[in-house]
């Protein structure tokens, strides 16, 4: 097929004529009509809306934002934007208003899509101080709405009727799809300074799904999750593949509920980031480890053999009889088990957003359960390098994806060219100049690449950290390990300009709460409890073991608990969960003072 037959709209068409009844959409626990979106619907739904768009004034490559949360609707109005050649500006649901403000008025946005009412009365907010933006469209259709003349409920505008010329404007633009015509802004979260819109086309879209098309044994009618933002170029841009491959995509609209939702949906697979593996591998070691001896060492036995047979699937060894029949017999016992807590069915995880940790990696490689770690940001729509099921070099973010040239610059830096790179930031000519060199997007990441053309991620070049010893730091490193821990929910590393490594750190207090009791630990407050000499020296033990295979001065030396995590709502992470690093040791400059003095 010619990139044209993949821009993501003819795809999509497609799948509507051929697929018609059949599911395209569910909203995980939501009322009809969107606890089910067949593809006739999903066709009507976003044709309605692009009219609609045309008729509210619209023209092609304006540009429109959707502020709400994961659900069927967001996608529909995303096709339905691009159907009428609009540019699609997502929001991350849990911006502020500053930072929302910031990007409407950036991208001159013409009209807003919200999800539920507190996203509306931002919105209101938003619309009254942005000349350019002046309809907005709610989709939840319980939350009253206080201008009746340009605030519209989604559900009765998809069965409100549309003048015939409207609908030829709609026909005229469908019939002139471009791969040139700019299909989105992002507008990264950025961990310093105002978000960048990165321009992506629709030429960047056709060809990520290209190139996942000839990677990936998805399927027409699997089942995908959608648990991460929307709002992020990860979670969208594998949507969209979904979608152009006939299958269907569940929303979950509170990522919280992730764990049942999985259950109940039985996905053959979701997008995820280190973190949520890490938590499922925390949740089973801590299970274990409670566990009889007899279970513990079929538990042992079972991950070996898994281990040995992952190392046979990749033909990096070789294989027996005997061999297969410990495995089947492991599947049967343990492996069936923990596939079961994840639904059953999962063909594959696609993995990234941040390093995962090789022990972790080869764990879910053990048990048969195929996570596929990638390399990629914003600015590559997504996907630079990529693990196969055939190809999975644990520690590694595999291979380049056809037609994506990757190699090292300065100081290791990875470097980019490709027809998946952005076109530039918008209104940003000077940062769009800085980030490229000859052709080649630098991406800010170091790393190296072995024999076999597998890319390793070694640290983000502007995160190093020198200590005062002259010795480098790579704080996602240590973090990585320490994070692997059940009883660690966050850590930030300090060591810029220090003699030593230091951590502050967010336990887990489901699970402390749950050691402290087995202990016999007496507190009245969580506070209380992170003071206790018992807990401390608990964290102190565990710490040692963690960072096992670190050297001696990447080890942290002393650490702070603290009782409130890292949120977005206080300005210490971004919409993507990456550490804003100068906000942490400034509000916690006290804290760190004292494991130094």
């Amino acid at each position: 097929m010619s990139l044209e037959q993949y821009h993501v709209i003819r795809l999509i068409q497609q799948k509507s004529q051929s697929l018609g009844d059949a599911t395209a959409l569910k909203g995980f626990e939501m009322a009809a009509p969107w606890d089910s979106v067949s593809w006739r619907q999903f066709d009507d739904y976003t044709s309605q809306i692009a009219r609609l768009l045309i008729q509210f004034g619209l023209q092609a490559q304006d540009k429109a934002v959707i502020l709400s949360q994961n659900c069927p609707q967001w996608t529909c109005a995303d096709v339905g934007m691009l159907k009428a050649k609009a540019v699609v500006v997502p929001i991350y649901p849990t911006s502020t208003l500053e930072q929302a403000a910031y990007i409407m008025e950036d991208c001159q946005a013409k009209l807003i899509f919200v999800g539920d009412l507190q996203q509306y009365q931002m919105a209101c907010q938003l619309v009254a101080g942005c000349e350019s933006a002046t309809q907005i469209i709610v989709f939840d259709a319980s939350v009253e709405l206080v201008d009746q003349k340009s605030h519209f409920h989604l559900d009765t505008l998809l069965y409100q009727a549309v003048e015939e010329r409207y609908s030829l404007e709609l026909d005229k633009r469908l019939s002139n799809l471009l791969l040139d015509d700019i299909l989105t802004l992002i507008y990264t979260s950025g961990t310093t300074g105002n978000p960048k819109g990165v321009i992506l086309d629709h030429r960047n879209v056709a060809t990520i799904i290209r190139q996942h098309d000839s990677e990936l044994n998805f399927e027409s009618g699997d089942v995908s999750l959608v648990f991460l933002p929307l709002s992020h170029v990860f979670e969208r841009g594998w949507s969209f593949y979904v979608l152009g491959r006939g299958g269907c995509n569940v929303y979950l609209q509170d990522p919280m509920k992730v764990k049942e939702a999985i259950t109940q949906v039985r996905p053959h697979t979701l997008c995820v980031v280190p973190r949520f593996l890490e938590k499922v591998y925390s949740a089973v070691q801590e299970k274990v480890a409670k566990a009889p001896e007899k279970r513990k060492k079929l538990f042992a036995w079972a991950l070996s053999v898994g281990e040995r047979q992952f190392e046979v699937s990749q033909s990096r060894a070789k294989g027996s009889l005997w061999l297969k029949l410990q495995f089947l017999l492991a599947s049967k016992l343990v492996f069936s088990k923990l596939q079961q807590v994840l639904g059953g069915r999962l063909k594959f995880m696609p993995c990234g957003g941040a390093a995962l940790e090789p022990k972790v990696a080869g764990f879910f490689h053990s048990i048969n359960l195929p996570v596929l770690c990638g390399y990629g940001m914003t600015e590559t729509s997504a996907t630079v390098t990529l693990n196969t099921l055939n190809n999975r070099v644990t520690g590694s973010n595999g291979k380049p994806l056809p037609g994506v040239d990757i190699k090292l610059g300065k100081d290791n830096e990875i470097l980019v060219r490709g027809d998946t790179v952005m076109r530039g930031y918008y209104n940003r000519p000077e940062a769009t100049e800085e980030t490229f060199e000859d052709g080649w997007l630098k991406t800010g990441d170091a790393g190296f690449i072995d024999e076999q053309g597998n890319l390793f991620i070694t640290d983000r070049i502007k995160e190093l950290m020198k200590t005062s010893n002259g010795k480098y730091i790579a704080p996602q490193r240590v973090e990585g390990k320490v994070g692997c821990d059940p009883l660690i929910e966050q850590v930030a590393i300090v060591a810029d300009a220090k003699h030593y490594v230091t951590a502050l750190i967010v336990p887990s207090f489901e699970s402390l709460e749950i050691w402290a009791k087995d202990q016999g630990v007496d507190y009245n407050s969580p506070l209380d409890l992170l003071r206790n000499s018992q807990v401390i020296e608990h964290f102190d033990n565990r710490l040692h073991l963690l960072q096992d295979e670190l050297a001696g001065y990447e080890k942290i030396k002393k650490f702070t608990l603290l009782a409130d995590p890292f949120s977005m709502e206080s300005g210490l992470i971004t919409p993507t969960m990456k550490l804003r690093r100068k906000m942490i040791y400034h509000k916690y400059s006290q804290e760190i003072d004292a494991m130094y003095s």
